[in-house]
């Protein structure tokens, strides 16, 4: 099953390590179709820090590092979960910043955006998926309960011993005070 784990993870990788590149190279061409959703962001980025910039354009850049550094690292299969879990959340502000079909009017250019709509949202629930697995080894909840189960198990098993063991020394006792002497 590894191989086709493998597989998946360097297609779903794909277009973001592509995009990633290209948007990184040449934030321009995205800056007028983001504008809106960062006018909206930047607000809540200054009240994380003050120093943190806003501008469209370096937010259009970090989106597209994020992806590609995100999209290389799922592709090579390292930290695979946090970051399908990154790259799910750079396509959200990509995809309504990018493919407002509900406010397009044209019926051939909300029909294209509506369909990169579906398509971005597909690649999401990819993302979620990769997040997800854990490739076939146990997940923390299981391994958790497991780890509780095993303990008290043993503790289960220690208080059977000690009672056992109190019962000898009981009638070892016992048999102690019968001996004349």
């Amino acid at each position: 099953m590894k191989p086709v784990r493998s597989l998946a993870r360097v297609m779903l990788s794909g277009i973001f390590v592509v995009s990633g590149a290209r948007n990184l190279q040449n934030p321009e061409r995205l800056v007028t179709a983001a504008k809106p959703v960062t006018d909206r962001v930047a607000p809540l980025i200054q009240n994380l820090h003050p120093r943190i910039p806003t501008d469209t354009e370096t937010l259009v850049r970090a989106n597209a590092a994020t992806q590609l550094v995100g999209g290389l690292m799922l592709a090579t299969g390292k930290f695979t979960r946090p970051a399908a879990l990154v790259l799910a959340g750079t396509l959200v502000p990509t995809t309504f910043a990018g493919h407002p079909f509900w406010s397009t009017d044209d019926p051939m250019a909300r029909n294209n955006n509506q369909v990169h709509f579906l398509k971005n949202l597909g690649l999401f629930g990819g993302l979620l998926l990769a997040a997800a697995d854990t490739e076939g080894k146990p997940g923390l909840r299981w391994r958790a309960g497991h780890r509780i189960d095993h303990s008290r198990r043993s503790v289960q098993r220690a208080v059977r011993t000690a009672r056992r063991e109190a019962k000898i020394a009981v009638r070892s006792a016992a048999s102690a005070r019968r001996i004349p002497g």
